[in-house]
């Protein structure tokens, strides 16, 4: 018997042999995502080395390899060259789903200042007045009509989009968007990199796909293009998706030289960029969209929920011409068509010049809200986003955002911890992202600002004890 085979050897997973079906690489490989999808193995543990498990279940070292690769092709997974193999973060769904608890300080889900909805009301109303009105609830072409099209031009063109080069689709919003661009030029087992953290429900739908995401390590101007041509130069990488305006969730932006950097490389080796600037109408300075220095490798993506209305689910996807049919393809086959009613309140907003002013509005909100953010964290957090939604707080070291996350809840507080944002190696961080723009009013945000403070700091008193771990 091999000396791994003692029942008492330590390893952070011990699958039971006699479970163990022919092909057993299969069968290992499920009994592997059963126990990550159960919870029994949590988020970046490291797995057993693949030499140590064959030796512990008899098995030939090439069947542990074709097991943990299995996994590795679903997202569940992840290798590091020289340290071993590890369990994904983003396992499962990640989505952030809306909190409806009344008794609770809401700086989780970021939401887009609903106060401001006075002014779509007035637009809507003014629509349902029109005769015709009774045509926005009948099917209709999911790419708009030409009015509703021209109003997408002027939308994509404040950003910086060239809306002469490529087309513009219109879906039922930025999460639709992704889902249509994946679904389109992706495939099962395909690889995308992204953020050290990123946007959770685009880590869901990856893994709903069996697409790999593996995520890479940035600096404050976003990913370091070094990382992006080594693992490109070692695997056969597909894809990137990045938000290079104001990132959720770490509010970084990249410069125009980071943004050149990286589409160099996109170029180099043939990467689909994947560009969700949901966020950009709250960039400090217009940078020019990677779409438009890779154009003919980017699907660019500007969804309206956020600088309008949450309500609107509308977003506009640029992409190239290459790519025309299988995009139509699938908006057709996953839309059918999006809801008129929400698109003709989008294109009138936009088109009486509605919209510039909700921005201002929301802008204005973000600034006053995020200089009482700076009262309790501009020595920790600098420096502050002044527009953004949300805020990056970085943890003493030693306490996660999980752990973070649940003593602020149970003192009222509800915000999200960094693993809520990783799909992969966290390279050690730990943060929690406060939502600035949630609570419903002024005096509730102070409130709960006071609320993390004392918690940020009776951790930080506590760096190294058990309390914390």
């Amino acid at each position: 018997m091999p000396i791994n085979s003692f029942d008492n050897y330590p390893m952070s997973w011990i699958p039971n042999r006699e479970k163990l079906l022919y092909p057993y690489y299969i069968s290992l490989a499920e009994e592997l995502e059963k126990a990550i999808r159960e919870g029994s193995l949590v988020e970046n543990v490291m797995l057993p080395p693949q030499r140590e498990l064959a030796d512990f279940l008899d098995l030939s070292h090439s069947t542990i390899t074709k097991a943990y690769k299995l996994c590795e092709v679903k997202g569940l997974v992840y290798g590091k060259v020289g340290k071993g193999t590890f369990v994904a973060s983003g396992i499962g769904s990640k989505t952030i789903k809306p909190e409806n608890s009344t008794n609770i300080i809401q700086m989780g889900q970021a939401l887009p200042f609903y106060e401001h909805n006075d002014k779509i009301l007035q637009v809507t109303e003014k629509i349902l007045r029109d005769r015709y009105a009774s045509k926005l609830f009948e099917y209709a072409n999911p790419f708009g009509n030409l009015k509703q099209q021209e109003a997408a031009q002027t939308w994509m063109e404040q950003f910086g989009i060239d809306t002469e080069k490529g087309a513009i689709g219109i879906t039922s919003g930025s999460q639709n968007a992704l889902v249509i661009t994946l679904m389109a030029l992706f495939k099962p087992g395909d690889k995308i990199v992204t953020d050290t953290f990123t946007y959770p429900n685009f880590i869901s739908l990856a893994n709903m796909l069996n697409i790999q995401l593996i995520t890479l390590r940035n600096d404050e101007h976003g990913m370091i293009p070094s990382e992006l041509d080594s693992i490109c130069r070692n695997n056969k990488i597909n894809g990137i998706y990045l938000m290079p305006s104001v990132a959720n969730s770490t509010n970084i932006s990249m410069n125009l030289k980071r943004r050149i950097d990286i589409s160099s490389l996109i170029t180099t080796y043939g990467l689909i960029l994947i560009e969700d600037d949901a966020y950009a109408f709250l960039a400090e300075e217009k940078i020019k969209p990677m779409a438009m220095l890779v154009p003919e490798q980017s699907i660019y993506i500007n969804g309206i929920a956020k600088a309008l209305s949450a309500g609107l689910r509308i977003a506009y996807m640029r992409f190239p011409e290459r790519y025309r049919q299988v995009i139509e393809n699938a908006i057709y086959n996953i839309n059918l068509k999006t809801p008129a009613l929400n698109l003709e309140i989008a294109t009138e907003i936009i088109r009486l010049d509605v919209s510039n002013e909700l921005i201002l509005q929301k802008k204005q909100a973000a600034k006053e809200r995020n200089k009482l953010f700076a009262v309790y964290f501009s020595d920790i957090v600098a420096p502050i986003k002044i527009f953004s939604h949300f805020q990056w707080l970085p943890l003493p070291e030693g306490c996660s955002g999980k752990v973070f996350e649940f003593i602020c809840k149970e003192k009222g507080v509800n915000l999200y911890g960094s693993e809520r944002f990783s799909a992969g190696d966290n390279y050690g961080i730990q943060a929690v992202r406060i939502a600035t723009s949630s609570p419903e009013s002024v005096s509730e945000l102070v409130k709960g600002l006071e609320i993390v403070k004392e918690v940020y700091d009776s951790v930080q008193s506590a760096v190294g004890t058990e309390f914390i771990l």
